[in-house]
């Protein structure tokens, strides 16, 4: 089953996961109808910066999928979708013909976050939902069951207001007849116009009473609005909002804002309701009122604490549902490129027809913050800064901001000399003012995105999303831009499931215990390596340079970088053991058969690189551990690791090459672990290819790498032979004679 049909079967609460995958950069309907072709590419390979040709060929390829798909809809008549695929392929070309390696990337990570959601579900399906997961469903099923009352009492109110409406009425008619007759004198006798006067007295209690159950019935409906908004507003948008920035540094949370916008939104539509329900009473109390009337006493106040509770709820709806980012570092936001496009998305929670096109919202950047940043960057915003809200272009009410740019503004004196902090660590912000004008009621309102880091060069990339990560581990106050004046520390818990999220968000695999140990004993020490309480400064993980001048994050970035661009396979699928210090690899393989070797990443190279480590056994059967050399991104480039451990060889004694590497730690033969891995042989030319001549052909060569032993080191392992290691080496030579010198040569490495 294909990987998109499997996202149709799972629950809706994963649907909408799916669906804040996709927008108009890149419609679902092209996952739809290409969801086979699309899965039969490797984009992760056709993403890399490198492979831009590859990238244009699969966005022609994609385009021409989509003409076959145009065919198919001619051919079933299916006018409208027609011009929905004519439509989403001028958009494909607009955005994506001079940058095919954007669209290769959003592919990318579209298809790593469903297997995430996939993951997640199955997950979620094959273990008991957890106590936290409990208090989360019943807390929205209280909130649900608190909308469902509000809704149910606007309802009976909304009924009770007619019944009020008609006894009104009948009670005028009464009192008008009644005067009549008074008017008209012989009409009526004595006795019935004490009856009728009776009569119309009770009438009239009944309806003093039913307007005072009336405007006691809509105050405590604003009562249960109020408690609602407040625990929307004061809880569950809180906790959206820090889900929000775990997401963005890497978590894997629910940030869907639809169950928070039909709350929201439900919320509204009662507020709405309750203010034509006092527009009725209103009416009722215009035709009639008398001394103590409980309309005239009350609607007033009913009618300002309605009001001030929509505009509440509504000041405090929109949020930036995509915070800012730029289509090339989709899985780092809020670090942002002078000179580069970035999109954002606004979104209002109060999603009602009557708000369409009724909210006008503009984007400031450091608006009300220049004051106190003496010697910080300023900086313009290109492009549109100005949007209509519509429900169009999205499940909610949200402007979209695609085509912005950041360009620096020039200022007197020289920044460096003046400005605090280094430009990654400078923070700044996105303001979003915001005005609803709807039926004579004008309402100004903003929200702030996280704080985001700007750079001009892209090597400042890396440093710049440590200071996203540091920031949004350890606060949730948006506007606090002057946090690295002076940063607070981290626990080792809180950046240990950091740490893993960045390895989890470019692959399937993020940092199981054993490697965050190794990575706690270089930031800490052994002693406080396994303490999550222990802190690291600021300057420990990024600012401060190590004795090998670069620090412990860019280390680990260097080290992602080599995993995404060479090793990605390998690491998914758990061949690389990775963080492992040298002392722990010995101990690991010591006790190993010969020829066991484990893969980690070399701890000495900034820009990330991986050796092997194996075991060896000397004559006196001791074991020797050994590493080769780190290879490096160049020489990854030039053969896969999977080939390098494939012919490996170590020239041995007699210079005889002899390979070292038999198992995969713990006891996985290589073969085993890698074959899958290894590089096909080039097809042969077939007997039909005439124009091929048979003596134009070349002897085959393979690469291999070797490394050449010491002649000490074969002095002081194999000569002397002591009379045991002779006896064995004698028995081997005559068990195994007819295997040849290479058996030998393998069987008296055994016997070392």
């Amino acid at each position: 089953m294909s990987q998109w049909l499997e996202l149709q079967q799972l629950d809706s609460k994963f649907l909408e996961q799916v669906d804040q995958l996709y927008d108009d950069t890149f419609p679902m309907a092209i996952r739809q109808y290409l969801s086979n072709w699309i899965e039969s590419h490797d984009w992760d390979h056709v993403a890399n910066v490198e492979n831009e040709s590859l990238a244009t060929v699969r966005f022609h390829d994609l385009l021409t999928q989509l003409d076959h798909q145009h065919s198919r809809f001619a051919m079933e008549k299916d006018f409208l979708n027609q011009h929905n695929i004519r439509k989403i392929k001028r958009n494909l070309q607009t955005l994506f013909q001079d940058n095919p390696v954007s669209m290769a990337m959003i592919i990318s990570k579209n298809l790593s976050e469903e297997r995430k959601i996939l993951a997640a579900a199955q997950i979620s399906e094959n273990t008991a939902q957890s106590a936290q997961s409990d208090m989360m469903i019943e807390k929205q099923r209280e909130l649900d069951n608190k909308v469902k009352e509000i809704k149910t009492k606007v309802q009976e109110t909304e009924q009770n207001i007619k019944n009020l409406e008609d006894l009104q009425d009948e009670h005028d008619f009464k009192s008008k007849t009644l005067q009549s007759q008074e008017e008209l004198n012989g009409t009526i006798s004595r006795e019935e116009l004490s009856r009728e006067k009776l009569y119309l007295k009770a009438m009239f209690m009944k309806l003093h009473d039913m307007r005072g159950g009336v405007v006691t019935q809509m105050s405590e409906v604003l009562n249960l609005v109020e408690q609602l908004e407040y625990e929307l507003i004061t809880v569950e948008l809180c906790e959206w909002k820090r889900r929000q920035q775990m997401s963005c540094i890497g978590g894997l949370t629910n940030v869907c804002l639809d169950q928070l916008q039909n709350w929201f939104t439900a919320a509204g539509e009662c507020l709405l309701q309750v203010r034509q329900q006092l527009k009725k009473l209103l009416e009722l109390e215009q035709k009639y009122s008398y001394s103590h009337d409980p309309i005239a006493l009350s609607r007033g106040t009913l009618e300002e604490r309605a009001l001030t509770l929509l505009k509440t709820l509504i000041t405090n709806s929109m949020v930036v549902e995509r915070q800012p980012c730029m289509p090339t570092q989709l899985q780092r936001p809020l670090v942002l490129k002078t000179g580069v496009l970035f999109t954002l998305k606004v979104r209002l929670l109060v999603k009602l027809q009557e708000f369409n096109h009724m909210v006008r919202v503009k984007v400031h950047f450091d608006k009300d913050v220049t004051e106190d940043r003496k010697g910080f960057r300023k900086f313009n915003i290109l492009g549109t800064a100005m949007k209509v809200m519509n429900m169009e272009e999205s499940i909610g009410m949200a402007a979209e901001f695609r085509h912005l740019q950041l360009k620096e503004r020039k200022v007197a004196g020289n920044r460096t000399s003046e400005g605090p902090l280094i430009v990654t660590e400078e923070l700044h912000s996105f303001t979003f003012e915001a005005e609803l004008c709807w039926s004579g009621l004008v309402i100004n309102f903003e929200t702030t995105s996280l704080p985001i880091v700007v750079i001009s060069n892209v090597s400042q990339l890396p440093c710049g999303w440590a200071s996203i990560m540091w920031y949004n581990m350890l606060t949730s106050e948006p506007k606090n831009l002057s946090f690295f004046v002076n940063p607070p520390s981290v626990s080792w818990g809180q950046l240990s499931e950091v740490l893993s999220w960045q390895f989890s968000s470019i692959t399937k695999r993020g940092l199981n215990s054993e490697q965050l140990s190794m990575l706690g004993h270089k930031l800490l020490g052994p002693k406080a390596s396994n303490d999550p309480e222990a802190q690291i400064p600021w300057n420990k993980f990024c600012k401060g340079g190590s004795e090998r001048n670069f620090t412990f994050w860019l280390w680990i970035e260097g080290v992602l970088d080599l995993i995404k661009r060479h090793l990605q396979s390998l690491w998914d699928d758990g061949c690389i053991m990775g963080f492992v210090t040298k002392e722990r690899t010995k101990a690991l393989l010591s006790s190993k058969a010969p020829g066991t070797f484990l893969l980690r990443f070399s701890e000495s190279n900034r820009d990330g690189a991986i050796t092997f480590s194996w075991v060896e056994h000397t004559l006196n059967d001791e074991p020797q551990v050994r590493s080769v050399e780190p290879y490096t991104k160049k020489e990854l480039s030039a053969v896969s690791l999977p080939d390098i451990l494939r012919n490996y060889r170590v020239m041995a004694a007699d210079n005889v090459p002899e390979d070292p590497l038999r198992f995969l730690f713990p006891d996985t033969p290589k073969d085993e672990a890698f074959q899958k891995y290894y590089s096909k042989p080039t097809d042969k030319h077939e007997p039909m290819d005439v124009d091929k001549k048979q003596d134009e052909g070349y002897i085959r060569t393979t690469l291999i790498s070797v490394s050449e032993m010491k002649t000490s080191e074969f002095n002081d392992n194999i000569m002397p032979l002591s009379p045991e290691v002779y006896g064995e080496l004698e028995r081997i030579v005559t068990r195994d004679l007819s295997g040849g010198i290479g058996e030998l040569c393998r069987g008296f490495s055994d016997a070392c």
